[in-house]
């Protein structure tokens, strides 16, 4: 006789039904908070425990948002230049897979030149450069680039380069079959890229997307060489007024630590969020 291989009660009662294990809250919890949490309670600390050493530093070293300098100024930056970007490599990733010959080559060319260069580079040829160029080029008398729109020109010329290959591979990775079926029901290339395509691609290139955003906000420090009142400038300000580096720019670090963590934190629940296949 075939035995069955259900599992039986200790009392000898029916056969208990196999079910599947429940996953805790625990469980469903993101870990990586912790980090967070404790990088907060690594900076209350130091801003309660040692008020005359700590305090005065997170206090100039985070800013007003009035003056819209410190942390605001470096959240405002990555905002506005992360819009530009996602623009411009929506725009050229679209161009990069284009079936239109000219497009195509503009957009490589484009990707191949910019991605050689680093992102310091192009911030100071875009800030001190071009005025010369407008200048002694053009005949512009007087030309000058503020800060800030030099700094979100430059980031969205870099970082848009990297952003134009990541909506090409996510525009990739969706099935032709979409494409054709789309353009079978009467849309043209444009409207099935933007009622089929791109929708479907957002899942897939969201996790690299946020990871550009981290990167972007960490290389926004890169803007206190223009000297941008961020928080990697106003560091420096106080080291140059106190000398006091160490402190300085541990308190500098941990509101690095603090932004970085909590923006791909939010990142990586949006992630979870958009995933279909574990729904």
């Amino acid at each position: 006789m075939a035995e069955s291989n259900q599992p039986v009660s200790v009392t000898g009662s029916a056969p208990v039904p196999w079910q599947p294990a429940r996953t805790s809250r625990w469980g469903h919890f993101d870990r990586y908070w912790l980090l967070l949490i404790g990088a907060l309670i690594i900076a209350a600390i130091l801003f309660f425990a040692f008020p005359e050493k700590y305090r005065p530093i997170f206090r100039y070293v985070f800013g007003s948002f009035a003056d819209g300098d410190g942390v605001f100024m470096t959240l405002r930056l990555t905002a506005v230049s992360f819009a530009c970007i996602l623009l411009v490599g929506m725009v050229m990733g679209v161009m990069r897979v284009s079936h239109v010959g000219i497009l195509r080559g503009i957009s490589s060319f484009y990707v191949e030149i910019v991605r050689g260069v680093p992102v310091l580079v192009w911030i100071l040829w875009i800030y001190f450069g071009l005025p010369v160029l407008f200048r002694d080029g053009l005949g512009f008398k007087n030309m000058r680039i503020a800060g800030f729109p030099a700094a979100v020109v430059a980031f969205t010329f870099a970082f848009g380069a990297y952003m134009t290959e990541i909506f090409r591979a996510g525009i990739q990775s969706i099935p032709k079959g979409q494409m054709e079926a789309s353009r079978s029901l009467g849309m043209n290339y444009l409207q099935a890229m933007r009622h089929i395509i791109l929708p479907q691609a957002v899942r897939v290139i969201l996790p690299p997307v946020s990871n550009e955003f981290v990167t972007l906000l960490k290389d926004s420090s890169l803007v206190s060489v223009l000297g941008l009142e961020d928080v990697t400038r106003r560091g420096r300000e106080w080291v140059g007024r106190t000398f006091a580096s160490f402190d300085t720019y541990l308190v500098v670090a941990l509101i690095y630590l603090i932004l970085t963590v909590f923006f791909t934190r939010v990142s990586s629940a949006m992630e979870r969020r958009l995933s279909v296949e574990k729904r």
